[in-house]
């Protein structure tokens, strides 16, 4: 038996993705690939599979926590078998006493009897997953290492990594500086997006010997950070992993500043508190933000508010602003002064007022999710900006029924169901290449358009977490087989909270097809930055004039919404007339 530890692997670049559902509970024998908890992020709910087989001992995460990537999730007793590769592992460490293989791997309490000993900064226990033989037998590990501290040190350029964009974000705070010493996993950096804040872990233990960045700078994947001295045992071979730590003890590790051991707990202490003066200053005196901690994003969005960070409370890491906390301070002021909302520089919408329902009758209140709220925000945003035009037409599909019925036998072959969605999808992407300004946005400045060379549609799924728009990408490359099947599985993904964020993102035009639901038409909101949304309402036969008696045919309602900044009234009709023609008759697919 041996105990190994799971933590949450690459999520699409989500960060702070906050737990709302545990799948395992200690004492639970799982299997790979078997789930163990549901992550939501702004975007998507994704389920963390177990990448382990075996019993859960401990759990190191609950419902409600905020995890990224690397976070621990839970404990895991493993069969002799299933850890056989971490026993080979571990026969380079019989030196250091070689009664550790059964060590939990992660835990604290384990943890600092490694440090104690003198490795760097980095505790042996976390690194090694053998706490007994950091502990049990330190003396020998210094004398066999003792003398070749120079030898066992090199010089590591650590790069940042892959944080979800290929675009340029800020580096908005250094959490460590030149002489401190870093444990494997110690954040080095906060960098901030406009979409989201977040902390670069070091991927050595070692001592930061100089910065190659600057606080304020702009930085990519791939750009170097800093330079770290660590142990050669560090990025060599794990046979060394039990010598070079310890061949040089240092009283110094024992505070991750830098400081003597008898310094270190007030260094801690002050640590966690260092950017709060700087906070609460602006907020006594209101002399303004320039003092105040937040990021670039923050900041503007408080200038177009004309909000004072100084009377804002951050809630972020290091008591930092975050988006939120600027957007709840706007929402009180603005329920606090409901006759003045101009007040906080904000839309002039008044607010709407409180009401208390119970006065009439019983009531619930139930917690939406936070998808849920998510989706609310965007459709106000995108509401509030966009002047929506919608035009409503009928496509006729009864040719187009017939040949897709008769295509179910074959679909079953295929292992498939063929739907009218990828017909929808086919004729769009063709409507999109012919009318180019429909897979067009509207740039931040507003004096230019920018148009995509690829046709990304997106699908709206209703799931009983929300909704959820997954996204077919190249929908003009592939054939209607092929759209058939990605349609099922991205739609399968969306109801079971599968869908990572990328796989959200890039959409040029939107579908809503209500499908079998009901409805005759409706006014679908545009989701912006795209400049137009195509609503799909359900199909009924009708009876049609063809010249010389009326015929039954089946009618398909269409609602195409779009952007009237964008669009045009002659761009939207010609899109539809294009549409309704692709649909009535499906040859037309072919040309």
């Amino acid at each position: 038996m041996a105990k190994q530890q799971i933590t949450v692997p690459d999520i699409g670049g989500a960060e702070g993705a906050e737990v709302i559902e545990m799948l395992v509970a200690v004492g639970d024998e799982i299997e790979v690939d078997q789930g163990l908890l549901v992550l939501e992020s702004d975007k998507a709910s994704m389920e963390i599979p177990s990448t382990l087989a075996g019993k859960v001992v401990e759990l190191l995460a609950a419902v409600g926590d905020e995890l990224a990537e690397g976070a621990p999730i839970a404990v895991i007793e493993t069969t002799a078998d299933a850890s056989g590769e971490q026993a080979e592992a571990g026969s380079a460490q019989d030196s250091a006493g070689g009664s550790g293989e059964q060590a939990e791997e992660g835990k604290p309490s384990q943890a600092k009897p490694g440090k104690e000993a003198g490795d760097d900064g980095e505790p042996q226990a976390r690194k090694s997953g053998r706490a007994d033989a950091a502990s049990a037998e330190p003396e020998p590990e210094a004398d066999s290492g003792d003398g070749k501290q120079d030898d066992d040190t090199a010089e590591l350029t650590v790069e940042i990594p892959d944080i979800g964009t290929e675009d340029a974000v800020d580096l908005i705070e250094l959490s460590v500086k030149v002489g401190d010493q870093v444990a494997e996993g110690d954040s080095l950096v906060v960098l901030e997006s406009d979409k989201a804040s977040m902390e670069v872990p070091s991927p050595h233990a070692g001592e930061v010997l100089r910065w190659l960045v600057k606080e304020g700078a702009s930085v990519r994947r791939g750009d170097p950070l800093l330079v770290l001295r660590t142990s050669t045992a560090t990025s060599a071979t794990t046979a060394k992993t039990s010598t070079a730590p310890e061949s040089k003890p240092k009283p110094e590790s024992e505070s991750e500043s830098g400081r003597p051991p008898a310094e270190a707990e007030p260094a801690a202490a002050a640590n966690g508190e260092r950017a709060a003066p700087a906070e609460r200053e602006p907020a006594a005196d209101g002399a303004g933000d320039a003092l105040v901690y937040a990021g670039p994003a923050v900041r503007k969005m408080a200038r177009e508010l004309g909000v004072d960070l100084g009377l804002v409370a951050g809630t972020g890491p290091r008591e930092r602003i975050l988006k939120e906390d600027l957007q709840s301070f706007v929402q009180r002021a603005l329920s606090h002064r409901s006759g003045t909302p101009a007040a906080v520089g904000g839309s002039g919408i008044p607010a709407v007022p409180e009401v208390d329902f119970s006065a009439f009758g019983p009531v619930e209140s139930v917690a939406r999710s936070k998808l849920d709220k998510l989706t609310a925000a965007n459709m106000h945003r995108s509401w509030l900006n966009v002047p929506h035009v919608t035009q409503f037409d009928e496509a006729d599909i009864t040719e187009l029924e017939a040949f897709r019925k008769d295509l179910k036998a074959e679909a079953e072959q295929r292992g498939t169901r063929l739907t009218p969605v990828p017909f929808l999808l086919k004729a769009c992407a063709i409507a999109l290449r012919d009318n180019p300004k429909f897979s067009a946005s509207l740039a931040p400045d507003g004096e230019s358009l920018i148009y995509k060379q690829y046709t990304h549609i997106g699908m709206a799924v209703d799931t009983a977490a929300g909704l959820m728009v997954p996204v077919i990408r190249d929908v003009d490359q592939k054939t209607l087989w092929q759209l058939a099947e990605e349609v099922l599985e991205m739609a399968a993904k969306a109801r079971d909270r599968k869908l990572r964020p990328a796989d959200m993102q890039g959409g040029c035009f939107t579908i809503s097809s209500l499908g079998n639901i009901g409805g005759n038409g409706f006014s679908p909101i545009v989701n912006t930055p795209e400049v137009g949304i195509l609503g799909v309402s359900r199909a009924s036969v009708k009876p049609v004039w063809d010249g010389q008696a009326f015929q039954p045919r089946t009618l398909l309602p269409l609602a195409l919404s779009y952007d009237h900044r964008v669009i045009n009234g002659g761009d939207a009709g010609r899109f539809c007339t294009q549409l309704v023609a692709l649909l009535g008759d499906i040859r037309r697919l072919l040309l």
